[in-house]
């Protein structure tokens, strides 16, 4: 599986096309559908700091994905958000995606918005591995043990 062509944004204003904006050798992208689970991503991030630290080359980046009504106001949106936010590096890891999310959901086969979703994305776009929902120890280990397991190929 591959991860679509969209382009995003980050909070700094640096316009984005996926997925070769995935330049490290694996990125944990974070999506989330609604601003109230913005909670459900941080609740990874200690964790994931935690595996960036273990291995050079793992990128984290949140991809907010919001529909296509709501474009108009982008700029009032992710303002917002980095306004929030001030810090240099979170602004630069936030990719927001602004349009039909079924042109993310539907090839990730991503079935719910309810939550956020856990991508693991290699270089170049292949999805390497999928989980759902807040941080939790064995989501965690799941992940992990991918990482682990293509981490001497590419390190």
């Amino acid at each position: 599986m591959l991860f679509p062509r969209l382009s995003a944004r980050d909070l700094e204003g640096k316009d984005l096309d996926l997925p070769s904006a995935f330049s490290l050798p694996l990125t944990v992208a974070l999506i989330a559908f609604d601003r109230h689970q913005q909670t459900l991503v941080d609740s990874w991030m200690p964790w994931l700091e935690q595996q960036m630290t273990s291995h050079e080359g793992l990128a984290v980046v949140e991809l907010p994905t919001i529909a296509r009504r709501w474009a108009p106001f982008r700029p009032v949106i992710d303002g917002g958000m980095a306004a929030s936010i001030k810090i240099p590096k979170i602004l630069q890891r936030t990719w927001t995606i602004y349009g039909d999310v079924r042109k993310l959901t539907t090839p990730l086969n991503i079935s719910t918005r309810s939550t956020i979703s856990v991508i693991l994305v290699e270089r170049g776009g292949a999805v390497l591995w999928q989980g759902l929902g807040p941080f939790s120890e064995e989501i965690a280990a799941q992940l992990g043990d991918v990482i682990g397991r293509y981490w001497p190929k590419i390190s």
